[in-house]
Parts: structure tokens; sequence; C-alpha cells
């Protein structure tokens, strides 16, 4: 089981346009919309909230992971989560795009409630660290690998294929970069803005290095699966 995530907007199309996108970064994740009032007028709805977050913990996962748009809709949480009174349930205080799909990632990757809160809560750094990238050093000691690789897939590093970059080399122990931002945040690597044909620089660092270094190179020479 993963962590679920509960997208509360006060537009139930933004709900249920960002779970749909996040669906798919995260395909194993259960993503739920509580979007607008129960009339279908724009706003939050208590009930939409308290249903959501009831039949995702009676599912018996490892918990769930609720945000918010504005502060009308983190009153309406805050309620929600004071009645179900559980533990497993979180509220993360996070930018609802950014943090929905960093959360996302990271539920898919494993990570449970509280880990998922802060990847989500940690998304606007993430991704502000993209936009001032530049040579970092490895987060362990040891030798750095480094290789060049061409995007060969045509719309280059997108949602999915970043999402994907980030499950996978936060599978090794290693720590790898791209461009000097961080390999497994996926909102950093969306944030580089790279597009098809572009060449990317790959560094890594820890016992894993050359095995991450390897599983790259191979997915971003098939293409992500888009090639």
């Amino acid at each position: 089981m993963t962590t679920a995530i509960v997208v509360v907007s006060h537009s139930a199309q933004l709900a249920q346009g960002l779970c749909e996108v996040a669906a798919q970064m995260a395909p194993d994740v259960l993503l739920r919309p509580a979007g607008g009032t129960d009339d279908g007028r724009i706003g939050t709805s208590f009930d939409k909230l308290l249903t959501a977050v009831g039949e995702l913990t009676a599912d018996g996962g490892d918990g769930v992971v609720v945000l918010t748009d504005l502060g009308s809709a983190t009153m309406t949480a805050e309620s929600v989560l004071e009645m179900v009174d559980d533990e497993r349930v979180l509220l993360a205080d996070a930018p609802l795009v950014e943090g929905t799909v960093a959360a996302a990632v990271a539920a898919q990757g494993g990570a449970g409630p509280e880990e998922v809160r802060r990847a989500a809560e940690e998304a606007a750094l993430s991704f502000a660290a993209a936009q001032r990238s530049g040579p970092a050093e490895p987060a362990r000691g040891g030798e750095v690998l480094e290789r060049v690789l061409q995007l060969r897939n045509p719309l280059g590093l997108h949602a999915r294929p970043a999402a994907q970059l980030a499950r996978l080399v936060s599978g090794f122990d290693a720590h790898v970069e791209v461009d000097g931002v961080d390999g497994a945040s996926v909102l950093a690597l969306i944030g580089l803005g790279l597009s098809g044909g572009a060449t990317m620089t790959v560094r890594a660092s820890g016992p894993q290095a050359e095995h991450a270094l390897d599983a790259v190179a191979q997915v971003v020479d098939e293409g992500f699966g888009e090639a």
C-alpha cells in the first residue's frame, strides 16, 4: 500500500485536473479530488473532504496527505482532520500544484505520510533551486563520476520523464545530480527546462554511483519510452 493524497481546491475542475496530472507521474498512488462546493459552486466542502479521507483511510493504506489551495480550504481541512482524529492523516503546508506533484512522486516511491508531507512542503524550494542551478558539491564523499547524456525523446525532460528519473535515482545508494540539481527531485528536474536534443551532465557519488549512472544512461538512451 502507498500513501494516498487528497487535493482540496475551491475549483472542482482544478482539483480533478491536478489529480489527473499527478497520476501520470504516480500511477500507483490513490489521488482524490475534493474541489468546489456540494452544489457545484466555487468554494470548499467539508463533506466532500470528509468522504474522501474516510474512503482512503478505510482502504487500509499507509496514510493520507491533504493539500489545499487557499486559506478557507485549509480551514476546512483542519476541521476535517480534527473530526477524523487519525494520526495517519496529515495536512501539508505546501503550494498546491508543485506540492501535489512532489507528494505524488514521493508516495509512488513508497514514502510514508510524514515523508510525503515533507516532500510537498519542500517542493517550492526544490523548484527554486533549479532556477539558480550550478555546480554543486556531492552529498557524499568519495569519487564523483560524470557522464554527459543527450535527451532523445522529443519533449525532453518534461513532467513524466522527470518523475521517472527521480524515482529511478532515489532507488540507489548514491547521490545523483543533473546539471547541478538533485536528481531525486522531480520539480528541480522539471525546472531545468531541458528540451529534446539537449545534453545534460549527470554526476554521481556514493557506493552505487556507477550503477546509478548506468541506469540513467539506459532510460535516457531509450527516450523514457517516448522516443
